[in-house]
């Protein structure tokens, strides 16, 4: 007796039991249906009352018993199954004993999870179902048939009623094959009951209806709850007598879609959108697009069930990459996935695909030349940065003459880069902002680093060496302390540098840059007094990288100077008689013939200054 299309066994004899133990078979006792039961009977149940029927918006909620007579509910439950061939609502209800008229039924599910006037069952909305399952006194094959509430419009519409709202004119799903029914003609013992005790004969009924066929396939429709009640005759317009209070339900004929976007690094959601397209159909969209950023959600509840359905994020926009996407939190759906392509089958209402695509940024590497003193140009390499290589040229000392060369759109990774320290100059340091090595650049999602290479020109020293002959010393020759010396030439300033020799006789005069990046420098001696300097002044200086305490000294930075002392030679005459005599002095070396000649006193001197050291004959000629 199941519908054709439906797994569920609606059996002649009605029962809960798996009566076709192959799969898929399904009936009550292998389910995870909507079970509601009833307040106790006696005075504590409720029921509905003062004339309440079905058109009643708000019936009346009155407590007592049910006589006997009338159907005494114990429980109720639903179970919406979805397939490939279509969604089927299938539902029972359970009784005290049979009533000795005839069975009516009424399932009402409602789409408004408000609650009416009398705290107990929703408000009703257009659209709602009303399912009644009527079996004749002693019948085992009920007719079912199905009303819409009519919120509004005309009483023709209705089925009773003369004026809306009302139930609408009701169709028979019987007798359009869009439902089954049928009722247990045999008791079933409690092992067989799924819970419900032992079950008397008459007492226990079911029914299937053709969802798919009473809400069609164009529109989602959700019902929140359900609840089951009795009417006192197979007249529509009977009153009602026993219900069992709405048990929730969420009954719907479509599926869910939620997509979920997280950027690595997380960023304000307005900043950059990623856009979706999609392969299915909603109640009001066909292949819907959206954009998301970071954080955003999008979901969809009123996805139309099906197989090979998809959602796939489009090309990212600069600067980002695609990660992942994961599925894991989707609920009845297994999901196939291919790079940013979902694949998917929704084939139950319970069915959600829950998806979270990740992007990540991509990052910035920036390579910074500094020289901390001049300026030039250098090269860099990198095994995974490019170009490579390439030049940054300074301009200038510091960071205002440094230069930089900047590689964006980097996916995370690690990169590298080295600099070709130029000849002359020395690596002072090479850093990155992150405290990687420059070496090995960890770069993070959206990440920027910048990596600093300082660069100093190499200096090195001259080495002044001073020597003074003295006849007192051993050899002839001492060390000459005391001395100046200016240096000039390079980058020196126009007066240059000026160093004094020590108890060694030399001067080191360091921090110079080396000769090979600003040329040669002069070394001159200020001569002290009573020295003449016997060697070349101003010497050239060529400087090389050396210490700066001048140890070792290249040969091309190292100057020798050597001062020889002069002699001062007076020779004189006195005329013991005043003019008695005239008196010539001839020196060789000396002035001009004659070197020199007394006065009319007679008496005087002949100096000869700043002499060198050599023999000096003088001739002295007395005339009286």
């Amino acid at each position: 007796m199941s519908l054709l299309g439906s797994h569920f066994e609606i059996d002649t004899d009605a029962n809960l039991r798996v009566d076709d133990p192959a799969p898929p078979s399904l009936d009550w006792a292998n389910v995870s249906e909507i079970r509601k039961a009833d307040a106790p009977s006696g005075s504590g149940d409720d029921s509905f009352g003062q004339g309440s029927k079905e058109d009643t918006a708000v019936p009346t909620v009155v407590d007592g018993s049910i006589p006997p007579n009338k159907s005494d509910l114990l429980n109720f439950g639903t179970y919406f199954e979805s397939t490939p061939a279509g969604d089927f609502l299938h539902m029972f209800w359970h009784r005290v004993q049979e009533p000795s008229g005839t069975t009516n039924m009424d399932f009402e599910f409602n789409q408004s999870d408000v609650v009416s006037a009398n705290g107990v069952t929703p408000v009703r909305t257009a659209g709602d179902l009303l399912i009644q399952y009527d079996l004749a006194q002693g019948g085992t094959n009920p007719q079912l048939f199905l009303s819409l509430w009519v919120a509004s419009g005309p009483g023709s519409q209705c089925e009773a009623s003369n004026s809306t709202p009302c139930w609408g004119t009701r169709v028979s799903l019987s007798a359009a094959g869009d439902a089954t029914g049928s009722i247990n003609t045999s008791a079933i013992p409690a092992a067989q009951s799924d819970g419900l005790g032992n079950v008397s004969a008459r007492t226990f009924g079911e029914a299937s209806v053709d969802f798919s066929a009473i809400v069609g396939d164009d529109e989602c429709i959700s019902f929140g709850s359900a609840y089951l009640k009795s009417r006192s005759s197979d007249s529509f317009t009977a009153a009602l007598k026993d219900f069992i209070a709405p048990a929730p339900t969420d009954l719907n004929n479509c599926a869910k879609v939620i997509i979920r976007k997280v950027t690595d690094p997380a960023e304000d959601p307005a900043v950059t959108m990623f856009d979706y397209t999609t392969a299915f159909e909603t109640e009001t969209e066909v292949n819907p697009t959206f954009s998301l950023g970071d954080g955003g959600v999008q979901e969809y509840d009123n996805v139309f069930l099906g197989t090979g359905l998809t959602v796939s994020e489009d090309p990212p926009p600069t600067g980002w990459d695609f990660d992942n996407v994961n599925c894991s939190a989707s609920t009845g759906v297994t999901p196939s996935i291919v790079g940013p392509l979902v694949t998917f089958d929704l084939d139950d209402n319970t069915d959600v695909l829950d998806c979270t695509y990740t992007n990540i940024a991509r990052g910035v590497i920036i390579v910074e030349k500094i020289t901390d003193d001049g300026f030039g140009a250098f090269e860099f390499t990198s095994g995974t940065l490019s170009p490579s290589p390439f030049t940054l040229t300074t301009t200038a000392a510091g960071d205002a003459g440094k230069d930089s060369e900047t590689f964006s759109d980097l996916p995370p990774g690690t990169y590298d880069v080295d600099e070709t320290v130029p000849a002359n100059w020395n690596l002072v340091s090479a850093t990155c902002d992150d405290g990687s090595d420059p070496s090995a650049i960890g770069l993070s999602a959206g990440e920027t680093v910048t990596c600093t290479f300082h660069d100093a020109r190499e200096r090195g020293a001259i080495l002044i060496s001073k020597i003074a002959k003295h006849a007192a010393a051993a050899g002839g020759e001492m060390p000459h302390a005391g001395v100046t010396f200016t240096v000039t030439g390079g980058e020196l300033a126009a007066g240059g540098v000026t160093a004094v020799t020590d108890a060694n006789g030399e001067a080191c005069v360091a921090g110079l840059v080396v000769s090979a990046l600003v040329g040669t420098y002069t070394v001159t001696e200020t001569v002290p007094s009573g020295y003449h300097v016997v060697s070349a002044n101003p010497q050239t200086a060529f400087v090389s990288e050396s210490e700066a305490d001048c140890d070792p000294i290249t040969p091309g930075a190292s100057v020798a100077f050597e001062n020889m002392p002069l002699t001062n030679l007076t020779v004189s005459v006195d005329s013991q008689i005043v003019g008695g005599t005239s008196s010539t002095i001839e020196c060789v070396p000396g002035l001009p013939d004659p070197d020199f000649t007394t006065p009319a006193s007679g008496d005087g001197s002949l100096s000869l200054n700043d002499l060198d050291p050599q023999t000096v004959v003088c001739t002295i000629v007395i005339d009286p």
